[in-house]
């Protein structure tokens, strides 16, 4: 009796101390990391392609031509600027950031900012001081104190008439002439056009009021990704509401229309020109051919007479498209990203050596790598506070054997209680 009680007590005091043990964490062993397959199917990702930042600040033509590449034609104009749409890369340029006044080309900028306000369907009618402040010699498409306009005719008058009486009008009905001059200004900078300077919304000359070849591009592009911006702006012609009747307006842009002996250009989209004597002739031009969409703006052009800046433009787009996979990139018309201190501190030497990119993006990347490699001993820190296995395994082995010898014992003497 004492030896079974002993028993007893034995196998409830070791299964009470298998219930308080805890039971130690699975360890997995170590499974080296599996090799990238060697497919042939596997995509190659493409090389990074290296933009000097700094490139389109020089002054003269900029442009990296590969093997085959056709020559940049000769252009009288004082800058202009020849860029993928899609990816914004500028492909060849000429003096893009020069400051120069221009023109009705900046009603871009005032669609990019006031268009996404009021709905085409949109109603209004005119008050008298909506038409007040507009610059003597204005072109204007004939909007009447007291009539009502639909929104879509006001923009109409915008983008075919080059209507500074339409803009005048738009302008009011979104905070005023000043209100949008600010606007304009802080839309501007929010793309990445740093060389434009608001004054006059609707692009009349007026002092300290400039923009550049780089900056209209950008304007363009941004104008493209907006489906009511290039419907307007790749319009030819529309009727404008006058009271009971209406009359007919052409779009001005002659590459869209082919008017006055300039030839319409295949696939153009639109998208602004403009003149002033201050200015000379500006345009912002848009082309689509093949699935590739160009951008091309042309400032002032000194030779060739008034037509010159759609020819020029029609000779950068002809080279745009024939030269597309034979240039590299010159700069990117995307706005330039916030960088973090340490990002900064690397691109602070690209600024001054092109070469300098390279070598500071390296040190970035292994900047990271060395941060990734440093917090993996704190992940795996995590696994090491775990259990281990030799030191939690050799009391559940001792107690195993504890309850596997109370059980033998017990099963030997029910058997010889049973022969007795």
């Amino acid at each position: 009796m004492i030896v079974t009680s002993a028993v007893r007590h034995a196998a409830a005091g070791t299964a009470a101390l298998l219930f308080v043990l805890p039971v130690p964490a699975a360890t997995a062993s170590p499974v080296p990391p599996l090799s990238a397959p060697s497919s042939v199917d596997e995509p190659t990702p493409p090389a990074p392609r290296f933009v000097d930042p700094a490139r389109l600040d020089r002054k003269g033509t900029q442009v990296q031509r590969l093997p085959g590449a056709p020559a940049v034609p000769s252009l009288s104009a004082l800058s202009w600027v020849v860029a993928d749409a899609s990816s914004g890369e500028v492909l060849a340029a000429r003096n893009a950031h020069r400051k120069l006044p221009p023109a009705s080309t900046l009603k871009a900028l005032f669609a990019l900012t006031a268009l996404p306000r009021n709905g085409p369907s949109e109603q209004h009618t005119v008050a008298d001081s909506e038409l007040t402040g507009i610059g003597a010699g204005s072109s204007l498409v004939g909007i009447k104190e007291g009539y009502t306009y639909k929104v879509s005719d006001l923009w109409n008058g915008v983008f075919l008439s080059s209507g500074n009486d339409a803009v005048h009008v738009l302008a009011a009905m979104n905070g005023g002439w000043e209100s949008m001059t600010r606007q304009m200004q802080e839309k501007a900078r929010s793309l990445g056009a740093r060389d434009t300077q608001v004054v006059s919304p609707d692009g009349y000359d007026a002092p300290g009021q400039v923009s550049s070849a780089f900056d209209l591009a950008v304007f363009g592009r941004a104008g493209l990704q907006d489906p009511a911006f290039t419907r307007y702006c790749s319009t030819p012609y529309a009727d404008f509401p006058a009271g009971t009747w209406s009359y007919g307006i052409a779009n001005t842009n002659r590459l869209l229309t082919g008017a006055d002996g300039v030839d319409r250009y295949p696939g153009l989209i639109g998208i602004k020109n403009g003149y002033t004597t201050n200015a000379g002739n500006t345009l912002i031009s848009a082309a689509r051919r093949d699935g590739r969409t160009l951008v091309v703006s042309v400032m002032n052009p000194q030779g060739g007479g008034g037509l010159a800046v759609y020819e020029e433009a029609r000779e950068l787009l002809d080279w745009g498209f024939e030269a597309a996979g034979r240039v590299q990139p010159v700069g990117s018309l995307l706005p330039v990203r916030t960088k973090g201190p340490a990002e900064t501190g690397a691109r602070t030497v690209t600024a001054r050596d092109g070469g300098g990119t390279r070598a500071a993006d390296a040190k970035a990347v292994v900047g990271r790598a060395g941060a990734e490699a440093a917090a993996a001993p704190r992940k795996e820190s995590s696994r090491e506070a775990a259990p281990s296995g030799p030191s939690t395994g050799l009391p559940l082995a001792l107690v195993g054997s504890a309850c596997a010898a109370a059980l033998a014992l017990w099963c030997w003497r029910r058997r010889a209680a049973h022969r007795a």
